[in-house]
């Protein structure tokens, strides 16, 4: 082995000084680990670059197989080589046919921007936002406007023919609802209720089995859409939460 030497010390001795080859670095496999920290970081950044560009459906995707990564497998049929043959539709499946019947509504371009799909470690949410005039629910009652009668029964015949269970959400603005004291017979949690059980009343006329339904949720303004804007209209909505297949 070659061998280097110092300048002799304060003592006159020379200090030799060992050189490991090339070889012998090699085989410690110390680069190995360098390698690999540097293929995994641009692996990350090709990832990143991807997700950059990628379009919100995928994004919506990536989201919830990360939040629940089983549960959104199963849905997905993922690594499944040859579903049976009653392998219930995945969350894109349903979300494409329920697309369908809403395109083939008359009335579909001047409510389209106000139904809002997204994936959810829960499963497939579709909100029903409201305007200023009242899109889907009269404005201050639980009562449907036509449009959301037509919705909702458009919607109940798509998901009554899903084994996926249900639930339904309803929610309000920031806005004080008449004089808006907790204490009052009639205000923002009770209006969020109801309306998510108006909403549940039409959905079973249109075919949903009553077993279907397994929650109704009131949260009036806990959870906000828009929490920059609390009162903004689109925070009152009607939600409906298509649950994984379990």
């Amino acid at each position: 082995m070659p061998r280097l030497s110092l300048p002799p010390d304060a003592a006159g001795t020379v200090v030799p000084v060992v050189r490991r080859s090339f070889l012998e670095a090699r085989r410690s496999g110390a680069w190995k680990v360098a390698y690999a920290d540097f293929v995994t970081a641009l692996m990350a950044l090709f990832i990143v670059l991807w997700m950059m560009n990628a379009s919100g459906k995928v994004k919506q995707s990536v989201q919830g197989y990360f939040r629940d990564p089983r549960a959104y497998s199963r849905a997905l049929n993922s690594g499944v080589a040859d579903p049976p043959v009653n392998q219930p539709p995945s969350v894109d499946e349903i979300q494409r046919r329920i697309e369908e019947a809403l395109r083939a509504m008359p009335d579909f371009q001047a409510i389209r921007k106000n139904i809002v799909f997204s994936i959810t470690a829960e499963g497939l949410r579709i909100d029903l936002l409201e305007n200023e005039q009242g899109m889907f629910f009269v404005t201050g009652s639980p009562a449907p406007t036509s449009a959301g009668e037509r919705l909702l029964a458009v919607l109940g015949g798509q998901l009554s023919r899903m084994p996926n269970s249900l639930v339904i959400e309803g929610h309000t603005d920031a806005q004080p609802f008449r004089d808006g004291a907790p204490t009052s017979r009639y205000g923002n949690w009770e209006l969020a209720t109801d309306r998510a059980n108006s909403a549940r009343r039409l959905l079973h006329s249109a075919g949903v089995r009553a077993d279907q339904v397994v929650e109704v949720r009131g949260y009036a303004d806990r959870r906000l859409l828009n929490a920059a804007n609390p009162k903004d209209p689109k925070n009152r909505r009607v939600s409906l939460v298509v649950r994984f297949s379990q």
